[in-house]
């Protein structure tokens, strides 16, 4: 009876043990679903902390691009601002760790920064597109190339020998065929013969603005066509009232005629 009532007890216990066993298992498997389950909730937020990153270092590419750009269509000096170095900073605090929700709330505030920096780089950008279009539109260059001024602006005595006269414009020495450029972007207000200027071309620049070229063998623009800065118009000759191939330029604003020198300043060069 005592070996049966002790082999009742073992199994007894037997069962006890695997029963706690097998909630032992089951304990286990479920802290091991769940860690898989925090691994791939933690791989989720990795994987769209990764997202935004390419997002905010694309839009800083786009930045940085734009600046890079601004800075030189704004005549910066190389190396005043370089886009491509590494800014310094620092300090003493030691470093701890971060929390997810904080790292999210940086990346949110870093591309809310981006976001305004692009907007003032673009408006930026539309007004030096603005004031370039201006300058393009001014007239600030000499209407031929490897030239010189042979006659300037104001009195002067006639170069038939009769008398005295005054010169509205500048005259530049050519030979017959060199190229006439226009000075500015405009749009042909005038092309063909003048009483006294021979073969002319004339641009309006807008802003009141008109540019006039004498004396031409013979133009290459007619009335309505749309000329940029250094365009050929014409071909230097000796047409008109003249003594010899040259170029005759003249500047009008709001219908009053002007020294060009204000504008295009020191331009004579020497003959190459």
């Amino acid at each position: 009876m005592a070996i049966v009532v002790a082999a009742a007890g073992m199994c007894a216990a037997g069962a006890m043990n695997s029963a706690e066993i097998a909630r032992l298992h089951g304990v286990a498997a479920a802290h091991e679903r769940s860690l898989d389950e925090t691994r791939r909730e933690a791989q989720r937020e990795v994987n769209a902390l990764a997202a935004r990153l390419s997002e905010l270092q694309a839009q800083a590419n786009r930045l940085n691009a734009l600046g890079d750009r601004l800075a030189r269509g704004a005549g910066m000096e190389d190396g005043e601002f370089d886009f491509d170095r590494t800014v310094g900073v620092g300090g003493p605090e030691p470093a701890q760790d971060m929390p997810a929700g904080k790292l999210l709330g940086g990346l949110e505030a870093l591309e809310g920064d981006l976001t305004h920096s692009g907007q003032q780089l673009s408006v930026l950008e539309a007004l030096l597109l603005d004031r370039k279009l201006q300058r393009d539109a001014l007239p600030s260059r000499s209407p031929v190339g490897r030239s010189f001024v042979t006659s300037s602006y104001g009195y002067r005595a006639d170069p038939f020998g009769r008398g005295g006269q005054f010169h509205k414009g500048i005259d530049f020495d050519a030979r017959t065929g060199d190229p006439v450029m226009t000075v500015a972007d405009g749009v042909v207000s005038y092309s063909g013969v003048r009483r006294g200027y021979g073969n002319v071309v004339e641009v309006d620049h807008g802003n009141g603005y008109v540019t006039r070229y004498a004396h031409n063998s013979r133009n290459v623009v007619k009335v309505g066509d749309l000329v940029r800065i250094g365009d050929e118009i014409a071909k230097a000759g000796s047409t008109g009232r003249s003594t010899g191939a040259h170029v005759h330029f003249e500047v009008w604003e709001n219908g009053q005629v002007q020294n060009p020198r204000k504008f295009l300043g020191a331009m004579g060069v020497s003959r190459q």
